[in-house]
């Protein structure tokens, strides 16, 4: 029987999958560095290592993502293959990038990365709601 490494993905984070992805991009930015910006092309998703990203909508509206989350999916998967937000290092960060063809790679070979994904998002969610910060 062959197993690997993410037999079990229960104790496997999103970030855990994307770091050991061959093709990851291993980037370190300072702070104040601009990430990517709104309209551009959304080629990649983003996980981060270390330190927060914000990301700032048309309207003004702002997304902190920390240490383990990913970003920009929505962009590359839902999206129109542009980036709807500008997003900022707000401390020093190491990001993860992996391209849209490989991350959809990474998903087909790891379904369960959907569920991490989705998961991660209803924290968000839940997190936004009971601080009063939640738009509808």
């Amino acid at each position: 029987m062959i197993t690997t490494p993410f037999a079990h993905a229960s104790t496997t984070s999103a970030i855990d999958l994307m770091a050991v992805q061959v093709e990851t991009e291993r980037l370190t930015l300072p702070t104040g560095a601009t990430v990517f910006e709104q309209g551009r092309s959304a080629d990649s998703i983003y996980g981060i290592r270390r330190g927060i990203v914000e990301l700032i909508g048309n309207g003004g509206e702002k997304l902190c993502y920390r240490p383990g989350e990913l970003f920009c999916y929505q962009d590359i998967v839902w999206g129109a293959g542009e980036h709807s937000n500008t997003a900022f290092a707000r401390t020093p960060v190491e990001i993860l990038r992996l391209d849209r063809l490989r991350f959809l790679n990474l998903l087909h070979n790891h379904p369960t990365l959907a569920l991490l994904l989705i998961g991660q998002q209803h924290d968000r969610l839940r997190e936004q709601r009971s601080s009063g910060t939640c738009c509808y």
